[in-house]
């Protein structure tokens, strides 16, 4: 086999006798896409500045030429066959090879393969890839036949009719900006005899804890010559297991002392390579590949159960209660994310003690590096299809048969890694879109059941056999499939907070039993914003920061909780921060009830982890990958170990709870003190807890009726802590009024810092007085700290790690290093 990498260096230039681009080809980089060219070569400004999204919409309203030369080898050509192999072209394209028209493509997702060598010569060959725009097709379509979506407010209307990036046409968090260009790998590609196409791999693990891995090779053959394929299993460079066996027969082979996957704070993450050869009748090796993967059990377990049916993952025979939140595409441009970009993403989950990502539809089947990371830090994916909010024309056979082999070519690209927990059909279709007939509004149940129970099911089923299937997120099983947040069953997306203005509180009374969706707002940090303003525009209500909120509701949502909580901020900056901080308080609510309640409820992804672009929105780290209060807020919320409160305010009954998540039981004490609110001690207690291993359980229940009596609601904290040999494990804070009616005093924090060499510092936090949600900043400098808008209780301290964005000595970390609470919010 030969190949010839087509990547690097093309130019593309705007098609068609006028418009702002006419003006001759300018550089491109394949992979890559035409924003990020046209901004590499300085001929569009930063589109994410101000509003400059509305002047740059003629980009994908015109169409776009790639081209380059290419240097074919002699050798390439005396192959028996040549193909040019396009792992990703967005969307509408034709190509052509010496002028010669190839084919033309109509799917971002798929990978396409031609036969090429009759129009090859040695030498050099001319390529080109036209791209046409999508959005004369949509509105020809969208004319002959209405495709309803959600939000047609804020997203180009029809999108479904193309198999494209769905949230490239708009959401309620991201901008319009619709690509195009070559966004994955192109080459070409020589082969004799035959060529590998793909690996089968599945999994048996015995009762005796033994695995056995059967290998089966996917061929592409040009003759009937004998084959074989070499299987090789390796772990740390050293081969554990290697078989020989004609092909396409599967290799069985046995894995001595095997080494199981698990995910995040479960166990450790060891991961296998297996190399497959195939050979010819001489044993010359025709052609290889190398799959990395886990050794585990991963499915969705489903049975009846005292309240109804369960909805939990089991991983190597073990449930474990799903943590994490949504990701969206990282990037508006797909191809400006880099290898260091996933990482600290991914890195930031780990860190905040998640182990899932729900992959979610809206966006795109992810790059090899999000796989290949989320094996390595041991976050589990549901895996959603790329198909949400909206109607699908199902009854078009071509449609249908396009989207299979969307499916069958990423199935089988990601079906080895042991992150994938779960296949899922689609985005919310079940929430309003689906109907017994077809309507204005939705489409019937038949012809979704084509897509979602018959033909993707189907896919999986032959291709990824041991991996569960979900037609839907939300969707109940157990009963009508209109009633997607039936509480019994099935998983649940619950909106009543954001958008039906229900109080944080609401969510304690939720009974679900897998939350995948549920979120509150929030403002990115003032660094982000001064990015994407001017001074004038720096007002909640402006123009311009209404522009980067794409929820109609947004600003005056989160306002309104902020007043319900909240004094009225002193400053734009102070007001972004309070943003952040209700934000982590609704997710606490949320979550922590949910993990109490387990194993009823059994996980909890919250909407959304990342953006697209800077933005207000729901997630809890911001484009720049800035960690909002929620981030750290979910480090401690997603802990191994919980401790947590029930407060009743009304009578003062407070329920302490401890949760526990790891394969080990816990013994330790919980120790809690109530003080006023100048941090003056009033009662406190210490009561022996054990915990077992995946459990949650009540350990004690304070009576404190009688200082809430004394003292009053607006002077009360309870501050907890679980301690397991001198090692405080988890804490956590709690009151009887809105913090807005507590009369803080000046916390007079202290800081004191010290550098632990290469760009890391120490800084530890002491407090005279309570200071709530207390956060540290470097004063115009990027930085990761280890903690953050955390509580601090008089005579303690808190040790931050933090480590800057830019090399600084230990003066410029002091002089740079900045301290503020809740307090400083509004005085």
């Amino acid at each position: 086999m030969e190949k010839v990498s087509l990547n690097g260096a093309w130019r593309v230039s705007q098609t068609g006798e006028s418009g702002p681009a006419r003006s001759g080809s300018i550089a491109a980089q394949v992979p890559g896409c035409i924003h990020t060219d046209l901004i590499a070569a300085g001929k569009i400004p930063n589109p994410y500045y101000r509003d400059n999204e509305h002047a740059l919409q003629w980009i994908g309203e015109v169409d776009w030429v790639y081209s380059r030369n290419i240097t074919v080898p002699a050798s390439l050509l005396k192959h028996e066959k040549v193909l040019l192999r396009c792992e990703g072209l967005d969307t509408f394209a034709t190509i052509t090879l010496n002028g010669a028209e190839v084919a033309r493509t109509n799917n971002m997702f798929r990978t396409w393969e031609f036969d090429v060598k009759h129009l090859l010569k040695p030498g050099r060959n001319t390529i080109e890839v036209r791209f046409d725009s999508t959005i004369p097709y949509i509105m020809q379509k969208q004319s002959e036949r209405y495709l309803h979506g959600w939000s047609p407010e804020y997203e180009v209307s029809g999108r479904a009719w193309v198999r494209k990036e769905p949230c490239n046409y708009g959401w309620d968090w991201g901008p319009v900006f619709i690509t195009c260009g070559i966004w994955r790998a192109i080459e070409l590609v020589g082969f004799n005899a035959a060529r590998l196409t793909g690996v089968k791999i599945l999994q048996n693990h015995d009762v005796a804890g033994q695995v056995t891995l059967d290998v089966t090779p996917e061929l592409e053959s040009l003759g009937e010559a004998p084959l074989s394929t070499r299987v090789t299993v390796a772990y740390a460079g050293e081969a554990v297991s290697t078989v020989t066996t004609p092909a396409p027969q599967a290799a069985s082979l046995a894995i001595a002392n095997p080494r199981l996957w698990w995910p995040n704070n479960l166990g450790d993450q060891p991961l296998y390579d297996v190399n497959v050869e195939l050979l010819d009748g001489q044993g010359q090796v025709l052609d290889s590949t190398s799959r990395r993967m886990g050794l585990r059990t991963l499915v969705l377990d489903r049975h009846p159960d005292q309240w109804g049916e369960s909805f939990q993952f089991v991983v190597n025979g073990i449930p474990f209660f799903a943590k994490g939140g949504n990701w969206i595409p990282a990037d508006t441009f797909a191809t400006a994310m880099t290898h260091d970009r996933y990482h600290d993403l991914l890195q930031s989950v780990k860190d905040a003690n998640m182990n899932m990502l729900r992959l979610w539809g809206g966006g795109i089947y992810e790059q090899d590096v999000f796989y290949d990371l989320c094996d390595e830090l041991g976050i589990c994916i549901w895996h959603d299809f790329m198909f949400a909010c909206s109607t699908y024309p199902t009854f078009d056979e071509d449609f249908l048969s396009n989207v299979r082999a969307e499916a069958e070519d990423n199935v089988r690209r990601v079906r080895h890694h042991p992150s994938i927990a779960l296949w899922c059909g689609n985005n919310e279709l079940e929430q309003g879109l689906v109907s017994p007939e077809w309507t204005d509004r939705t489409m019937s149940w038949d012809d979704y059941g084509k897509l979602f129970d018959t033909l993707l099911p189907a896919v999986t089923g032959t291709l990824d056999p041991q991996r569960s299937y979900w037609p839907a997120s939300p969707h109940t099983p157990c009963a009508d499939r209109s009633d997607f947040n039936n509480p019994t069953c099935g998983d649940a997306h619950l909106w009543d907070v954001w958008h039906g203005r229900r109080p944080f509180e609401w969510y304690r009374t939720c009974t679900h039993r897998f939350n995948s969706e549920f979120g509150f707002q929030s403002f990115p940090e003032p660094k982000t914003v001064y990015g994407y303003t001017e001074p004038e525009d720096r007002n909640v209500t402006t123009y311009v920061m209404e522009l980067h909120q794409r929820s109609g509701i947004g600003n005056a949502v989160i306002m309104h909780y902020m007043l319900d909580w909240f004094r009225l901020p002193a400053s734009f900056e102070m007001t972004l921060y309070l943003s952040q901080i209700l934000q982590g308080m609704a997710m606490k609510y949320a979550v922590e009830h949910w993990r109490r309640a387990m194993p009823r409820g059994m996980g909890t992804l919250y909407w959304q982890i990342d953006d697209c672009w800077p933005v207000a929105s729901w997630s809890s780290i911001d484009y720049h990958g800035h960690w909002k209060a929620l981030q750290y807020m979910a480090k401690k919320f997603y802990a191994p170990i919980l401790v947590s409160a029930v407060e009743d305010t009304g009578t003062g009954k407070v329920e302490i709870h401890l949760t526990n998540d790891t394969l080990q039981a816990s013994a330790g004490d919980v120790a809690w003190r109530l003080t006023d609110a100048q941090g003056k001690s009033l009662a406190r207690g210490k009561v022996a807890a054990q915990i077992d291993p995946l459990k949650s359980a009540l350990v004690e229940t304070l009576d404190l009726s009688g200082p809430l009596k004394k003292h009053g609601a607006r002077n009360l904290m309870l501050w907890l802590e679980y301690v397991v040999k001198g090692k405080r494990i988890s804490t956590n804070f709690a009151t009887f009024a809105r913090p807005k009616h507590l009369e803080l005093a000046d916390p007079a924090i202290q800081l004191q810092a010290e550098s632990l060499g290469d760009n890391q510092f120490e800084v530890t936090l002491t407090a005279a007085k309570p200071a709530l949600w207390a956060w540290l900043e470097l004063d115009g400098i990027d930085a990761r700290f280890s903690d953050g808008f955390m509580h601090l209780f008089p005579g303690g301290s808190q040790r931050v790690a933090v480590t800057p964005a830019k090399p600084l000595t230990l003066k410029q970390f002091n002089k740079a290093l900045r301290v503020y609470s809740l307090l400083d919010t509004y005085r």
